[in-house]
């Protein structure tokens, strides 16, 4: 007799480590969730996280174990990176701060992550090379991870947004700022080549109350929506290379982040 995917229980172990990043001079923790070694019979991929500390509210871990133990994804080690003090300077668009200089610290966040972390999950982990590698994050650590991956992709296959802060302008609204102030849909304008990536983006109806141009959708929405368009201008097509999940009445909070992670999973990691 076989066992079927609902009697073969996959263990998921946490453990966190502290990183002393020469780059961000100071310590950075990381939670790591992987498949217990007696369980893994397939290559595994990897899934970056920043905001890592928002882990449990997510129940990452719970999960990771049902999609496993049901044959919905191949195995994944899931490495969250905690946010430190400097969450809104380290979080952003590298070397495009907003208009009141947030984000100045991104760029050594993409750094840490290319000439740090990445190599310290090798050396940790003994794998060189993972099946595939995804970036994903909230709110401004969405922006981070789209960032991060739309500039190295060939460190990162994928990336998922939820939330994303795509409001992120150079130009304060009272002062003549114009959507061509919105620095990702900027980027994603001015990139001569399409990266060979694909993205997953995620809002909630109730993400926020602003509507900046009163046209009756909300800000979140609107932003996401045209930065999908500016993607598609640089070649991207839907769904093959991008996924957008409108979730009806979710907010800006992790319990509608909690709910639309399994969704996501599926996606970057499905069989």
């Amino acid at each position: 007799m076989y066992a079927s995917w609902q009697e073969m229980e996959i263990a998921i172990t946490e453990t966190n480590i502290t990183l002393k990043s020469d780059v961000l001079k100071r310590d950075v923790v990381c939670t790591l969730l992987m498949p217990d070694d007696n369980d893994i019979t397939e290559p595994l991929n990897l899934l970056l996280l920043n905001d890592g500390q928002e882990l449990e509210a997510i129940h990452l871990k719970d999960t990771l174990a049902e999609l496993n133990n049901y044959g919905r994804i191949r195995p994944v080690v899931v490495v969250a990176v905690h946010a430190g003090e400097e969450r809104l300077q380290e979080y952003g668009t590298a070397g495009k701060p907003d208009f009141k200089k947030r984000g100045a610290k991104a760029g050594l966040y993409t750094g840490f992550i290319k000439q740090e972390l990445l190599p310290g999950i090798t050396k940790l982990t003994g794998i060189e090379k993972f099946n595939s590698t995804v970036y994903a994050g909230f709110s401004l650590g969405g922006l981070s991870a789209l960032d991060i991956a739309w500039n190295n992709p060939g460190l990162f296959n994928k990336v998922g947004v939820f939330s994303g802060s795509f409001w992120w302008r150079s130009k304060d609204l009272a002062k003549g700022y114009t959507d061509g102030d919105r620095i990702m849909h900027d980027i994603v304008k001015n990139t001569p080549v399409k990266p060979d990536i694909k993205i997953w983006l995620q809002t909630g109806t109730k993400d926020e109350t602003s509507d900046r141009n009163k046209n009756g959708i909300i800000d979140s929405i609107d932003d996401t929506i045209d930065l999908i368009k500016e993607l598609e201008g640089k070649g991207f097509t839907r769904p093959e290379d991008i996924q957008y999940m409108e979730m009806v009445g979710g907010g800006h909070n992790t319990e509608t982040w909690a709910k639309a992670m399994p969704k996501f999973l599926a996606w970057a990691f499905g069989r």
